[in-house]
């Protein structure tokens, strides 16, 4: 009988120790032409501004939103001010600040996306370069160049590591506000969407960036929508792949495929393609189809002492969402086949009273697709 705390789980640190956060020259902020406007305008009377307050100024015109307000009226924003907003959303520790400096490019980006409004003149807008800088200062572990099992360990949610800074919330959110605005201001090309698209799907593995999940997921679908039908097919290799080779082939990649929600025919066929190039990274390559996968792990004896139960439910797990696409294959029907008969062993062949570590979740997934099990259709 395994202890309980032998019984892998999933979980990876994905941030380390944090930088210092760049020094931006900010000076061009004094010549900005609408807080010069605004000096002279009611604004000042009405919420008490002092103009000569410098960042204090233009911080309460952010955070009581009459920054906004100007910026929409005017339908332009200056290049200082689109710096000083951006660095405010990623490295500013004023949470009420940060918050209202996201809000703030979130809305602008979101005008662009809205029918009848009229696109707001950006005379600055982040490249994704900066966005992977900021991720580096935060200390996203997977910015190195080694290997990333070599910084990377799975944690529990009581370790007392570096977690992940309160700005990366904000961070999400401006890439999905990016991602929707495309059809009226393209700021990241395919490739650097399909990296971000990546990098986004395994934050699913952080147990520390739990409370975000809401905002990743909106994250994850706003990037699928983001490629063309054209565009989409050759880029779901791409992403897959990515994910397939930095995955663990632990519970880690059982969580990534749980988390790649299924409610649109992208999101479905990306979880299988994701699913597959994981399983054949599990096998090194050494098989090259799933017909050779499924006679592989026939042969398994589930009597010897030594199964590895594990693997079995993590293979289960991935042909199961490899099979959710349905996809055409003329060896199909034998690949059907097959799969049944691999379920009906794994619910047959194991006892309800092995104890053997994940034999009786083996037993339990494979009886309950071989009852759920999706009918081929004709």
């Amino acid at each position: 009988m395994v202890a309980e705390d032998e019984i892998p789980t999933w979980g990876l640190r994905l941030f380390g120790p944090k930088k210092d956060p760049p020094q931006w020259d900010f000076t061009g902020l004094g010549n900005c032409k609408l807080l010069e406007a605004s000096v002279d305008s009611a604004i000042n009377s009405m919420l008490e501004l002092d103009s000569e307050e410098g960042d204090n100024f233009l911080e309460r015109l952010l955070m009581n939103g009459w920054l906004s307000n100007w910026v929409f009226t005017c339908g332009h924003v200056e290049d200082s001010i689109a710096l000083w907003a951006f660095y405010q959303m990623l490295y500013s520790t004023n949470e009420e600040l940060q918050i209202s400096a996201c809000d703030f490019w979130c809305s602008v980006l979101r005008n662009d996306t809205e029918v009848d409004a009229s696109i707001i003149r950006l005379d600055w807008h982040p490249k994704y370069a900066e966005l992977r800088d900021a991720l580096n200062i935060y200390g996203y572990l997977m910015d190195s160049s080694a290997n990333y099992s070599s910084h990377s360990t799975a944690v529990h949610e009581d370790s007392q590591i570096d977690g992940p800074p309160q700005n990366i919330k904000s961070w999400i959110k401006f890439l999905t506000a990016c991602f929707r605005a495309r059809y009226a201001r393209q700021i990241f090309s395919i490739s650097e969407v399909e990296e971000a698209l990546g990098g986004i799907i395994f934050f699913f593995v952080d147990r520390h960036l739990q409370g975000l999940s809401y905002f990743i997921s909106e994250c994850m679908l706003s990037a699928l929508s983001f490629f063309t039908d054209d565009e989409w097919n050759i880029s779901c290799e791409n992403i897959a792949n990515c994910l397939a080779n930095r995955i663990p082939k632990n519970m880690n990649c059982v969580r990534v495929l749980e988390c790649i929600s299924v409610v649109n025919a992208r999101s479905k066929n990306l979880r299988s393609k994701v699913a597959l190039r994981i399983l054949l990274n599990c096998f090194d390559m050494k098989v090259s189809s799933m017909k050779d996968i499924l006679i592989f792990l026939l042969a398994i004896n589930v009597k010897d002492k030594n199964c590895d139960f594990f693997n079995m439910y993590r293979n289960l797990v991935l042909i199961d969402n490899w099979l959710l696409s349905d996809p055409p294959l003329d060896e199909k029907p034998t690949i059907l086949e097959l799969w049944n008969k691999f379920l009906r062993n794994c619910s047959s062949q194991i006892t309800s009273t092995d104890w053997r570590s994940y034999a009786s979740k083996v037993r339990n997934k494979a009886s309950y697709l071989l009852q759920n099990q999706r009918k081929d259709p004709q």
